[in-house]
């Protein structure tokens, strides 16, 4: 066996446990920051006088995370996964106070762009890591665990970032990084010795280069498409769709050439690959438009801050973190995963189903027993669509995978957010303009109300109107749900098509003949241990 220490790295249950303490602190730290900032947006862009601008907040952060997931996944594979981690989880904790000190609103717009090469790396490199110490067939339980840390921080975030700014400030959201990154830090540099290694091969800088323009190409297309300003009538909205195709086919044909390309075309030859990143595909679609919609309805029905209004989507994040969990363990002791998509996929399309019956009578109690179905679904799939890619491909590519995984889910989550969001802003806007009309207000009274309405401003109308525009937002969400159904069934006809194979029993580490482990390693670390501390009967 072939490692690269004179000593065997030897991943025994104490070593798994501890690096994946140090991937869930990182996961962590990334997550949460994100929901974090949803809810101190509206103050920080007020302070540093972004107001027009603040959709590039969020831009800024999406561009970059999406870009550098391919490349960390990649380069993971090539150079080893230890220092990237590292690099990530110092960028983002930099990032992070360097937001809280920004001085004007486009620095602190850069300083989120380098938040999202940190967090994009966190993302793709744990997923990855955890492939790499634990073998498919367990990997289960591990990766449940992971998909929770999600569906904490989606609950805990908004909570955080409300209490930052009504009682401390906005820059507390970026101040609680830095803890939480330098122990992310320290934690990982302890528990990941991970083998480092060489390139081998060239390194594919142009696929590189074609994929990040082919993205940034991507974000503005569905930016501008969905925006009030430009839409999907604009000629500049198609001039960035049109710089879309050109580099996403130069970007092919260079990957088809590439000694060592940056997303293999092998994997599209995958039936299993292909099929689970079409799911994630046409879920991001579905899913994140779902996501982003609800909270502002929620808000307007209920009356109350963001901050507030977040408790509503506990039962979300309950259903989601339950059978993430669950679905976990249960494919750790069988190992069996196709059944998880298909329930997961006929559970939200039932969830969505009923959310074209919201109205503005229909109680806060229904909806959050319809979002607890939703996360339900979303629990039963998005970690097991990763498993299953995973476990579809080679061990020196489980990086690259995870990557083109997690990327085409990004992809399908602008696009879904950026098409079904125009439905909805356009027909929310046509009947608050009806609303205010209807209550005597003149035609540019009724546009100037329709573009400022927030809670606080709705909360000091009379009731009648008050209701009315409750009844507005349930009117423009409600038949949007009808048009993401159909995404959600296509997933559900992905999933039919899933092939089940036996799930690996060696870790990538094991695979690639880095690494010992099982009962080998334990009995390994024992004899080290005992070189290291003899007992006084065996000294001479």
């Amino acid at each position: 066996m072939t490692t690269t220490t004179e000593t065997p790295f030897l991943l025994t249950k104490r070593r798994i446990w501890t690096i994946f303490g140090a991937l869930i602190a990182s996961m962590l730290l990334s997550s949460l920051d994100q929901t974090i900032v949803s809810t101190a947006m509206p103050t920080i862009v007020g302070e540093l006088g972004g107001v027009a601008n603040q959709v590039w907040i969020t831009t800024a952060y999406l561009l970059a995370t999406t870009i550098v997931m391919p490349i960390y996944g990649k380069f993971g594979d090539v150079l080893g996964r230890r220092n990237l981690f590292l690099i990530a989880i110092v960028l983002f904790t930099v990032a992070s106070a360097l937001c809280a000190f920004a001085p004007d609103f486009w620095t602190f717009v850069v300083f989120r762009a380098l938040q999202g090469l940190g967090g994009g790396g966190l993302m793709i490199l744990s997923q990855a890591i955890m492939a790499d110490i634990v073998p498919a067939n367990e990997r289960g339980k591990y990766m449940g665990a992971l998909g929770a840390v999600f569906g904490l921080s989606a609950v805990a975030g908004p909570l955080l970032g409300g209490f930052f700014v009504d009682h401390l400030t906005w820059q507390w959201a970026f101040y609680i990084n830095i803890p939480v990154g330098i122990a992310a830090f320290i934690i990982a540099l302890v528990a990941l010795k991970l083998p480092s290694k060489k390139a081998t091969k060239k390194i594919d800088i142009l696929g590189v280069v074609l994929l990040s323009i082919a993205t940034t190409c991507l974000i503005f297309f569905t930016d501008f498409g969905g925006s009030a300003d430009h839409g999907w009538s604009d000629g500049l909205t198609w001039a960035w769709g049109a710089g879309l195709l050109i580099a996403a086919a130069l970007f092919v044909f260079v990957e088809a050439r590439a000694e060592d390309p940056i997303i293999p075309l092998n994997f599209f030859r995958n039936p299993i690959f292909l099929n689970a990143t079409a799911i994630g595909f046409a879920l991001g679609m579905a899913m994140f438009a779902a996501i982003g919609f609800v909270p502002t309805f929620l808000q307007m029905a209920s009356g109350t801050s963001a901050a507030v209004s977040g408790l509503l989507m506990i039962p979300m994040m309950a259903g989601v973190m339950g059978t993430s969990i669950g679905s976990g363990i249960l494919i750790s002791k069988t190992g069996k995963y196709k059944m998880y998509p298909l329930i997961g996929t006929l559970t939200m399309a039932a969830a969505m189903a009923l959310m074209t019956t919201l109205s503005g009578d229909t109680p806060i109690w229904l909806i959050c027993t319809f979002l607890l179905i939703f996360g339900a679904g979303m629990g039963l799939i998005m970690q097991v669509v990763v498993l299953v890619v995973q476990n579809a491909v080679p061990a020196d590519q489980l990086g690259a995978a995870t990557s083109t995984n997690n990327y085409f889910r990004e992809v399908g989550a602008s696009l879904g957010t950026a098409v079904f969001g125009t439905l909805f802003t356009t027909r929310l806007s046509e009947r608050l303009t009806d609303v205010f009309l209807s209550s005597g207000a003149d035609a540019g009274s009724a546009a100037e109300a329709t573009a400022t309405i927030d809670p606080a401003k709705m909360a000091q109308l009379p009731e009648e109107l008050q209701d009315g525009i409750v009844n507005a937002y349930a009117d423009a969400l409600a038949p949007v749900f009808w048009y993401l159904i159909p995404f959600i069934i296509i997933a559900f006809v992905l999933a039919l098509c899933l092939k089940q194979i036996p799930l690996q029993d060696q870790p990538g580490m094991v695979a690639r003949g880095e690494a010992i482990a099982g009962d080998e390693a334990e009995r390994l670390e024992r004899e080290l241990h005992e070189q290291k501390h003899p007992s006084s009967g065996d000294r001479p």
